[in-house]
């Protein structure tokens, strides 16, 4: 891979899983560089990926063609100090909610690419959703997309504000499926079954369903429908959910989600 040098501000698990998908490519660590405040963090990532990894920036950022910003949107203030070592570069942001304007104000920065991955990233089947600033060629996008595609698949929306969704759905999403599968495997073992027995359960029931899905012709509806045969065992099932109104709870929280993705982006507007 041809990929310049590389800064990232912050160094936790998306910063390591795009670092481990760049190296797995071809990239040689002496290519990359992350300011990261903790030590034990820098350690590790010295170690395993052989990247230069200090504490604050110095005016070796001032060589990155990239920087990838991969700190808490409540911490960007901060981070946002080392800015004036990086003018030149193109900045690809893994911020929940920090809009480009942001971005731009408080780290002097034109050529903006927003991304919102999710926690698969950390093994190479993550999904992302792209947004990019009028400032950034087509050869921007290009390299935003060398960049991150070792973390899995891409999908650029037209209009910033989509990103919020892509958070609510996928940046989220995770947690709903893992929230999914705690309950099956405690339902699975209050009914008598192995808790590792019931947790394999659940996993491969999860992984298949999105396989078939993924590779169907058929709507996730549709599918759901083969599966319910009238008076049977699923049809009992999705009857309690029905009447639960889980899908109007999932709605509600992804709903939610969304909200809280504005509100951290409005907070920064805020600041000024």
């Amino acid at each position: 891979m041809n990929v310049p040098t590389l800064a990232f501000i912050g160094g936790g698990n998306m910063a390591s899983a795009v670092i481990g998908g760049l190296i797995q490519a071809g990239s040689p660590g002496s290519s990359i560089i992350v300011v990261e405040p903790s030590e034990a963090q820098r350690a590790l990532l010295q170690e395993r990926f052989g990247v230069c990894a200090c504490a604050d920036a110095g005016p070796e950022l001032r060589s990155a063609a990239v920087v990838v910003w991969a700190v808490k949107p409540q911490s960007f203030v901060n981070a946002a100090a080392c800015a004036p070592q990086l003018s030149d570069a193109l900045h690809i942001s893994v911020m929940a909610g920090v809009r480009c304007e942001a971005i731009a104000r408080r780290a002097g920065a034109r050529r903006i690419v927003r991304a919102m991955p999710n926690t698969p990233a950390l093994i190479g089947q993550g999904i992302a959703g792209l947004y990019a600033s009028s400032a950034c060629s087509e050869a921007d996008r290009a390299q935003a997309e060398q960049v991150l595609a070792p973390t899995g698949s891409l999908i650029w929306v037209e209009e910033e504000a989509q990103l919020d969704a892509v958070t609510a759905i996928s940046g989220s999403g995770p947690a709903y499926v893992f929230y999914l599968v705690e309950a099956m495997q405690e339902a699975g073992v209050r009914l008598g079954l192995p808790a590792d027995t019931a947790k394999r359960l659940a996993l491969a029931t999860f992984a298949g369903a999105a396989a078939l899905a993924a590779q169907s012709p058929l709507s996730p509806a549709e599918l759901r429908a083969q599966v319910t045969s009238k008076g049977g065992t699923t049809a009992a099932a999705l009857a309690v959910l029905a009447e639960r109104e889980v899908a109007q709870a999932f709605d509600q929280a992804i709903h939610a989600a969304a909200r809280r993705a504005v509100e951290l982006g409005d907070a920064l507007d805020a600041d000024g």
